[in-house]
Formats: C-alpha cells, structure tokens, sequence
C-alpha cells in the first residue's frame, strides 16, 4: 500500500518540498501556495484544509507552513480567523506587487485587465516623469536616457529581447531622471512587469522606424529641457504602446499565450 507521504506535492523540479533546505522548504512552499491561489486551484473565498492537513499534503513543518500563510496573510490572499479557519480573499486584496506574486502572475500569463492596469499606470506616471526629467536630468542621466536609446537603434528589430531590454532601460532612466523617489520605487517594482510588457508589445505591428521616433520625440524634449514637450511626447508613446498591448493581447490569446479576459475586481 502507498504511504500517504509519497502524494506529497511536488515542486516545479520534481521534488518534495520536504526535502529541501530548511529555508528552501519555506520559499518553495510559499512559491507554491501562491501559484496554487493564482491559478484558482485554491478558489477565492474557499476555505484550507487545517493545519495538520495541509502540513500532511505537503510534507512541510508546522513551523514552516505558518510562516507561509502569515506571509500570505500580509500579501491579503488569505485571512485566518479562530474556528472558521484560512479563507482565500478575493484577488482584490492582494499584493499584486510583491516580487514573488508578480513572478506568478506573469509566468501564468497576465490577463487583459493585468496589462491594460500597467499601461493605465504608465499613462498617469510617465508623462510627469518625463516632464520633470527634462527639468532635472544631470549629465549623467541625460547620458543614461541617450545610450538606452541608442541601444533600441542599434537593435535589429522590435521582435528582439535586445530591443525590450533596451526600451526597458530607456524608461526606466527617464523615471530616474525625474528625481521623484516615488516614481523610481514604482519602477523598481514593476520592473518584471514592464519587461514582460514591452516583449508583448514589441511583438505588435508598428515598425522599428516608427517606434524609434516615438521615443527620439521624448528623448529631444528631455534634452532640450522642454518639460511640456516632453510630457506630450510620452503621452503619445504611451498611447501608441496601449494600442499595440491591445492588439498584442488579441493576437495571444487567439494563440492561447494567455487566458481570456478576467475582472479580478469581480
């Protein structure tokens, strides 16, 4: 007869949890606890299994999976409460900016409303980054916003990961440049997310021309120190990177890359 222990859930390399290193137990269970909830393998608003089962399907300590759940607990994908138990919240709650919940999402597949919220970020954010750029960039920023556009120049093609690293860089100095340590923490932990976003859109149909002179209209601003200038600029580069997310996010789920459309305000 099999024991009970050899169900034990596996992590994405095969193993027990169980087996692993004392911390490595804690992340990979906390990874998959959280692959588990954004999956909808743990539903929202159902409740866990107790505590002695959830130790028992996962071959993990008790010490181990209560520090996973206070983990889940401060990220607002799970309330504990006294005899009613670990309730999965409603994704409106949760942290979608934690470094690891961010992994998940994008490794799963974002969905519409996933993307079309950054792009709606970017559009509040950047425009006003780029104007006040161009009012307090130093040499050195300048230098750093210039030599990310040039890396995109050099880059043979949109459809690149050189390209999306590139354009990565090229925002990601302008945010920078602002000199608004808000804006800089913003990018910082969306950095994943605005990758996987560029190679999506990078993938739509607007030329490498095109988009080259999208971003040289914002970076001539900048260097100009014209701040209006520039915050028009990115307001029409961030429009046109709307447009190709929409058309970008049709083209994939007509290839299954990611799920349909899906309100988690729902």
């Amino acid at each position: 007869m099999q024991s009970r222990t050899t169900s034990h859930i596996l992590t994405e390399h095969g193993d027990p949890i169980a087996q692993r290193g004392k911390r490595s137990v804690r992340e990979a269970l906390l990874q998959r606890l959280i692959e588990m909830v954004v999956s909808g393998k743990l539903a929202e608003n159902s409740t866990l299994p107790n505590e002695a089962d959830l130790t028992e399907q996962f071959g993990v300590s008790r010490t181990s999976l209560r520090e996973a759940m206070q983990y889940l607990g401060a990220l607002g994908m799970v309330r504990s409460r006294t005899r009613a138990g670990t309730t999965v919240l409603p994704r409106e709650n949760w942290n979608y900016l934690d470094p690891i919940v961010l992994d998940v999402m994008l490794t799963q597949g974002g969905d519409d409303l996933f993307y079309s919220s950054l792009i709606d970020a970017r559009q509040l954010l950047e425009p006003a980054a780029a104007a006040q750029a161009a009012a307090n960039a130093n040499a050195r920023q300048l230098y750093q916003i210039s030599k990310a556009f040039e890396d995109m120049v050099e880059a043979n093609s949109r459809d690149t990961e050189e390209w999306s690293r590139a354009d990565l860089d090229f925002h990601t100095a302008i945010i920078n440049a602002s000199g608004n340590w808000v804006y800089r923490q913003f990018a910082s932990a969306i950095r994943a997310a605005l990758l996987a976003s560029f190679r999506l859109t990078n993938r739509a149909s607007q030329s490498h021309e095109q988009a080259i002179l999208k971003h040289q209209d914002v970076l001539e601003a900048i260097r100009m120190r014209r701040p209006e200038a520039a915050r028009h600029a990115m307001e029409q580069l961030i429009g046109v990177a709307r447009t190709e997310m929409t058309d970008a996010l049709r083209r994939a789920r007509k290839a299954g890359e990611v799920p349909e459309p899906h309100d988690p305000l729902e």
